[in-house]
């Protein structure tokens, strides 16, 4: 399975990131670790929703679109 996923950073509401991956659990663990360096500065994050897809390319095909504006729309809308 893959997961594409959406944070909100904790101090800074306004921030989200979209990803994907096949290990939620440990991909959350890193993000509020800072080992990644698109989400460190805005420490703490919190999972605002995942969604899990058994097919690889539909996962990423997603998570573009969640990328795009009307992506962003959407998920302002329904998350």
């Amino acid at each position: 399975m893959k997961y594409v996923n959406m944070l909100r950073s904790i101090q800074f509401p306004d921030r989200y990131y979209v990803g994907n991956t096949t290990n939620l659990k440990a991909r959350f663990r890193a993000h509020n670790a800072g080992e990644s360096a698109h989400t460190k500065k805005f420490l703490p994050w919190r999972l605002v929703t995942y969604i899990a897809f058994a097919d690889d390319k539909r996962a990423d095909k997603f998570e573009l679109y969640l990328k795009t504006g009307s992506g962003r729309t959407f998920a302002k809308r329904h998350f």
